[in-house]
Parts: C-alpha cells; sequence; structure tokens
C-alpha cells in the first residue's frame, strides 16, 4: 500500500493539483488524501475512490490499489484476524486484516446498501448461535448499522476484550433490548440498557463450508 501512497502523490504533484482539491473531488473533507498520503489513514482507498482517481489521472485502478484485471466488478472485503464467539466470548486480540473476500459487486448492493468500508467479515467460534450459526461460519459484517439504529437482529457486541455474536431483540413499549443465544442451552439477558452494550455491527450475510 505504500507503492500506492507514492504513486498517488506523484501523479498530484504532476498534475500540478493539491491534496485538498483531490479530496473535495471525492466529495471527502479537504484533508482525506493528505491523511492517506503522508499518514496512511484510511488504510485502503474505498473502491469508489479508487475509479474515480483513476479516471481523473488517466490511469489503471490496479495503480491507485484497485483490483488485478480480470475482477472487474468485484469488491473485497477484509477478513479479519480475530473471532466473534457464539459461546461465552472469543478474546478480540486484534484486528488485522489477513484477506480478503471478492464479492460481486451488483450482488453485494443488493445486499445492502452500507459503502464496503464498513464491511468486514468475522469468524465465529462456539455454538451458542445454533443451529443459525456454527463454529467455522464467517459472517459479514456491516460496521455503519450499529447502536444508533438498533432493530431485532443479529449483532457482533463486544464486552471488555471479548467478542460475542448475539441476538438482539427490543423490548416492546421501553427502550431496553434482550440478548440471547439461539442455543437454549446459554442464558438470555433480558431488560439490558442499550446504552451499556458496545455494537460492532450487525450480521448482514454469513457464509459456510458444506
Amino acid at each position: 500500500m505504500e507503492q500506492v501512497r507514492e504513486e498517488l502523490d506523484r501523479l498530484i504533484h504532476q498534475r500540478k493539483v493539491g491534496y485538498a482539491a483531490v479530496s473535495r473531488m471525492l466529495d471527502r473533507n479537504p484533508s482525506y488524501i493528505q491523511q492517506f498520503i503522508k499518514r496512511g489513514s484510511p488504510r485502503r482507498l474505498e473502491s469508489e475512490d479508487i475509479t474515480r482517481l483513476a479516471r481523473f489521472f488517466g490511469v489503471k485502478e490496479q495503480v491507485l490499489g484497485g483490483s488485478p484485471e480480470g475482477t472487474e466488478g468485484m469488491v473485497e472485503i477484509p477478513i479479519l484476524d480475530l473471532e466473534a464467539s457464539a459461546g461465552f466470548g472469543a478474546i478480540a486480540s486484534g484486528e488485522n486484516t489477513y484477506t480478503r473476500f471478492g464479492f460481486d459487486e451488483r450482488w453485494l448492493r443488493n445486499l445492502t446498501a452500507a459503502k464496503p468500508g464498513s464491511l468486514s467479515i468475522i469468524h465465529v467460534a462456539g455454538d451458542s448461535m445454533e443451529p443459525t450459526l456454527s463454529a467455522g461460519d464467517e459472517v459479514l459484517v456491516d460496521a455503519s448499522d450499529n447502536g444508533r439504529r438498533l432493530r431485532d437482529g443479529i449483532y457482533v457486541i463486544r464486552t471488555d476484550d471479548h467478542l460475542m455474536v448475539k441476538r438482539i431483540a427490543m423490548t416492546p413499549g421501553s427502550r431496553l433490548i434482550t440478548i440471547a443465544s439461539d442455543n437454549p442451552a446459554y442464558p438470555t439477558w433480558n431488560d439490558m440498557d442499550p446504552a451499556e452494550v458496545h455494537f460492532v455491527g450487525r450480521v448482514i450475510w454469513f457464509g459456510r463450508s458444506v
């Protein structure tokens, strides 16, 4: 990714345009491109930004971190190096990307309106969400769909240094929630204040080996 930042910096200086001008072209805040080049934040440009930059500078998207030729129309989603426990909690040792999984862009748009940058894939460990989710499943998590617009569904939540995947149910007539497991062998937490729960994101899809 360092090579991508260096190439983008070279292209900007070659065209004699400023970082802020390029950021505004992407409908981003004025410091967006400068932070990407100088500080490495974000670590990777979103696919739509790469497309617009490639068209503006007249280069291939691959030069700016886009997918290799032959994979056009694919959106790469990071698979994080951690697990969300469908049990009593898995230690969240880190959130580093160790590989990526490609989704068809049209299929992904039909699934969710979320930007690809807010999506990630996490492995499931444990059996508390059986039969819905099993150990070894991979869940697609939308981090933009969290506690701010909470509703019934399956969420990844963080408690201390643990991640858990649980079913959330709104309590009728109140703002409280129930945190439950689909496996009845595991406990249920009733009348929880959602303000005391850290919602990582909503599970919107899962994959499983056969």
